[in-house]
């Protein structure tokens, strides 16, 4: 699940905390790194576990007005279709996400209140109201409906952002990366895989686990140099003045480009124009782009960069 954009800025988030914390051991920084990133995976299995306790909210409605019903004998007999949903009953029982949430603190039974009130929204949804007055669905069409309301319900809750921020300091800027996965795992799921159905792994393979030890200590190893390119290329600008997150990310940048050779120049560049204009100042981004620009041609010239 974890990837490149993500250990980015995972790395830029410690190796930023390091500066201001006046630094410290780089294994303990390092620790602290892999750390966060496992807090990641940790949210992508939470937010696939509050679909699930979505539907335990729904079942004890429907389980409420079923009694109300056949107590009254009156109304429309309540429909089970949605409860019924064969992806997320499969999610339910998937043995990997089972595992997860009995080796985890933190449930969302203890927020019973908020789950019921996306409950609430998804019910009051054009999505839910289509699909409860189509006819018989499918796998696909059961799988399709769930896709929706995550992104349309799930990923839209101000409130959620609040609370998961409460939960973890470590989770402020993760939501946005880990919820492209949740809905991939969503996309991925097949009827046939059953409860066997697989998650994302935490590190795709042992390349991209190794991305993030090699990012993070040559950023840190040749901190100085970077450091020195970075103010010998600043026109009319005192390097103290300069905001601390720039200086990081273009530390980083460097890093990269001079040596992960396997990643293109163009690409490395953008990501971290990207990163400037998210997490750094209104005109980081075009700063951050033209400073980068400007090292790697010179790089270039020097012979040291060869992509």
């Amino acid at each position: 699940m974890i990837n490149r954009e993500l250990i980015r800025l995972k790395v830029l988030q410690i190796i930023y905390a390091y500066n201001q914390n006046g630094g410290q051991n780089i294994e303990t920084a390092e620790k602290e790194l892999f750390f966060s990133l496992s807090k990641s995976y940790e949210l992508y299995n939470y937010l696939l576990s509050l679909m699930v306790e979505i539907h335990r909210i729904a079942v004890r409605s429907v389980d409420t007005a079923m009694s109300r019903y056949n107590r009254l004998g009156t109304g429309e007999r309540p429909s089970t279709k949605f409860i019924d949903n064969r992806f997320i009953l499969q999610l339910e029982s998937n043995k990997q996400l089972l595992s997860f949430r009995e080796n985890q603190k933190k449930s969302w039974t203890d927020e019973e209140e908020f789950v019921r009130s996306l409950y609430n929204r998804i019910v009051e949804s054009d999505l839910y109201k289509e699909y409860m007055a189509a006819g018989p669905s499918n796998y696909d069409d059961d799988r399709e409906l769930w896709r929706k309301i995550y992104k349309n319900i799930i990923c839209d809750s101000e409130r959620l952002d609040s609370l998961l921020e409460d939960m973890s300091l470590y989770w402020n800027d993760d939501r946005f990366i880990v919820d492209t996965f949740v809905l991939k795992t969503i996309r991925r799921f097949s009827e046939q895989e059953g409860s066997e159905q697989a998650l994302m792994p935490e590190f795709r393979d042992d390349e991209t686990r190794e991305f993030a030890h090699r990012l993070f200590r040559n950023a840190m190893l040749n901190a100085e140099y970077y450091q020195q390119l970075i103010a010998s290329n600043t026109k009319n600008w005192n390097m103290e003045r300069m905001a601390l997150m720039d200086k990081v990310i273009m530390q980083v940048a460097l890093a990269e480009i001079l040596t992960i050779p396997s990643i293109p120049l163009k690409v490395s560049l953008n990501e971290y124009v990207e990163m400037a204009k998210m997490y750094s100042t209104p005109r980081s981004g075009s700063y951050v782009n033209g400073m980068l620009d400007t090292i790697s041609k010179q790089l270039i010239d020097e012979g040291k960069l060869n992509k």
